[in-house]
């Protein structure tokens, strides 16, 4: 069991930035994979970022390339995502996922264990 816990959303005016952590716990780290998700009223979940734990793989949604970066802190068993220059379509539910592969995959799908989320309003 996988229990994942996000932090750091918030309401924010464009053009500005946040910090998402997703803090993990109960289970080995070392070869998975952490995504982070979004989901606006509305709309299909979608992809943001991954990383893998050990290596440090990243891959990232075109949408946000150059504007938002993925890091993780192993001793604290956290993942961030730095978040700049944000937009009002960037507003969702933004959800961290844990895969047992170590895999950075943008599917859905390959991540068994999901957080409850935290909110992100970009105001124009």
């Amino acid at each position: 069991q996988v229990q994942l816990v996000e932090s750091g959303g918030g309401l924010v005016q464009a053009g500005g930035s946040l910090r998402l952590s997703c803090a993990a716990s109960g289970s080995t780290l070392r070869s998975t994979a952490i995504g982070w998700f979004r989901q606006a009223p509305g709309k299909e979940r979608e992809f943001v970022a991954a990383i893998t734990w050990s290596g440090g793989i990243t891959n990232y949604a075109d949408s946000v390339k150059g504007r938002f970066s993925i890091s993780r802190d192993n001793a604290k068993n956290t993942v961030f995502l730095q978040m700049n220059s944000l937009k009002p379509d960037d507003t969702a539910l933004y959800y961290c996922a844990w895969a047992s592969g170590a895999v950075p995959s943008s599917r859905p799908s390959w991540y068994a264990y999901w957080g409850q989320g935290t909110q992100v309003t970009v105001s124009s």
